[in-house]
């Protein structure tokens, strides 16, 4: 037999190729396999440039500027650092970068990242933890945690524990290291919300039972009993309770419902402080803003997200753009005013507070419903989990980014395309030529996508080619109208 480690014995014609091949290929342990070119998001680079810069620099207006052109990628920074603190639509992940899914193919229900930004844990419906890498998104490994689907993943505010609930309302307790520590039964229904006091002393869970319950941290079920014993049970809902959110600094709990009202609760009293009615359909998600705890914000099945402002009690604005209702939002972790919400047709709005209009948009981000949404903790990657069993990540882009792939060419306004965009693009003269077709009135309608300009202009175009006359007659016409004037 022929040895195929023996290069001389290879004809000459196949002898580089094969060497080639064989410098492409690694050992595993079971079979060769050929090497793969995995994408890879690092902030070290950028983070090192800004350790560097912020030892001079007061205020964004001292620091360094950053071009639309890819030579200024070593300039790029952290969300944290002044400059772009100054631009919160720098911060919107709008790249896709990669997608990850299971063997067994089943809808991702909540994602959560490790404290450390190293990890990115899903939890499926078929009651399976898996850990994904943070850098390079290839998966790590997969746990059996729940018997039925995972419904929620929490971490403790100093980061020791995690917290997980699933369909039949068990609660488990887990170690940084993903060992089990406690489990209980919170309801007899399923729990649709998790919520860890800013203390780490105190649990609030929601269920479709109507009820709020809060538990201690430390001994939520009595010694050799699985059923836990609440310190509060919260009433006042006349429907499920759909969301529950603990305020950042105080002792308050807020909760949105199918019968369309928010309400504040005092969860050592167990009475409920006030009643807002800012929507016009069930209430899916509420949750404070982590930096500045004076703003609540929800989002409803009637299609809108409502920030609501404490000081006042009512809705300060409202945010409209999605054609189906919403399911899910996430605050900024480190841009106070820059949040994204999520739909049931699987689109992506990142909205910045102020601005009416949606900063950017992601039509297709996925096939069907997206279920969580979670932000790495230096705020320069966003996942998203959805009925489509995919988990995808998305990150910001970088200068000299071309824009030209179908999640986000279709989707920026004209003001984004200009940060990112270089001169000599050829999108620039679309989107220019867009602009000043929905000047004129063309497009009707608020928050059309590019996309929808294009066809609408393009519908346009055809027209007007259907009435104009035939190739030559032009430009006899003109030299009439130039006679006759």
């Amino acid at each position: 037999m022929q040895n195929r480690s023996d290069v001389s014995q290879i004809p000459e014609d196949r002898r580089v190729r094969y060497v080639v091949q064989k410098q492409t290929e690694i050992f595993d342990g079971k079979r060769l396999r050929r090497a793969m070119v995995r994408k890879t998001v690092d902030l070290q680079a950028p983070a090192a440039r800004w350790l560097l810069d912020r030892t001079w620099q007061q205020d964004s207006r001292q620091g360094p500027p950053l071009e639309p052109s890819a030579e200024y990628i070593y300039r790029l920074q952290p969300p944290c650092a002044a400059a772009f603190r100054e631009r919160p639509i720098t911060n919107a992940c709008t790249h896709f970068v990669q997608h990850a899914q299971n063997k067994q193919k089943c809808g991702i229900n909540a994602c959560c990242w490790t404290p450390e930004g190293r990890r990115l844990i899903t939890g499926a419906t078929s009651g399976e933890f898996t850990l994904w890498n943070g850098w390079t998104f290839n998966f790590e490994t997969i746990l059996l945690a729940h018997n039925l689907a995972v419904r929620n993943i929490t971490w403790s505010h100093d980061g020791k524990f995690m917290v997980s609930t699933d369909q039949s309302g068990i609660v488990k307790y887990w170690q940084s290291n993903l060992n089990h520590l406690k489990v209980f039964r919170a309801h007899q229904e399923t729990i649709r919300d998790l919520a860890i006091a800013p203390t780490d002393q105190k649990l609030a869970t929601c269920s479709d039972d109507q009820t709020i319950r809060v538990f201690d941290f430390e001994s939520p079920a009595r010694a050799g009993e699985i059923q836990g014993s609440p310190e509060r049970i919260l009433r006042g809902h006349g429907w499920d309770v759909r969301s529950v959110d603990w305020h950042p600094t105080r002792g308050l709990l807020a909760s949105g419902s199918k019968d369309s009202l928010i309400k504040l609760w005092d969860p050592k009293s167990g009475k409920c402080l006030t009643t807002i009615h800012a929507h016009k359909n069930a209430v899916v998600k509420v949750r404070w803003n982590p930096s500045n705890a004076n703003y609540l914000l929800s989002g409803s099945r009637d299609q809108t997200v409502k920030l609501i402002d404490i000081r006042m009690m009512r809705s300060v604005q409202s945010f409209h753009g999605h054609r189906r209702e919403v399911t899910t939002l996430a605050w900024h972790p480190i841009q106070e005013d820059t949040f994204v919400s999520a739909g049931y047709d699987g689109s992506l709005f990142f909205w910045v507070l102020g601005d009416p209009e949606p900063a950017a948009v992601i039509p297709n981000a996925h096939a069907t419903q997206v279920w969580d949404l979670s932000w790495h903790p230096l705020g320069h990657v966003l996942v998203s989990s959805g009925n489509d069993t995919y988990t995808r990540f998305w990150t910001r882009s970088r200068p000299g980014d071309g824009m030209r792939d179908r999640y986000q060419r279709s989707s920026c306004r004209w003001e984004h395309v200009k940060l990112y965009a270089t001169e000599d693009d050829p999108l620039v003269r679309e989107v220019e030529e867009l602009e000043a077709l929905q000047g004129n009135g063309g497009v009707d309608g608020f928050g059309e996508s590019l996309l929808d300009r294009h066809v609408m202009m393009v519908k346009r175009q055809r027209t007007t080619a259907a009435q104009r006359p035939p190739p030559g007659l032009e430009y006899v016409q003109n030299d009439v109208q130039m006679t006759k004037s």
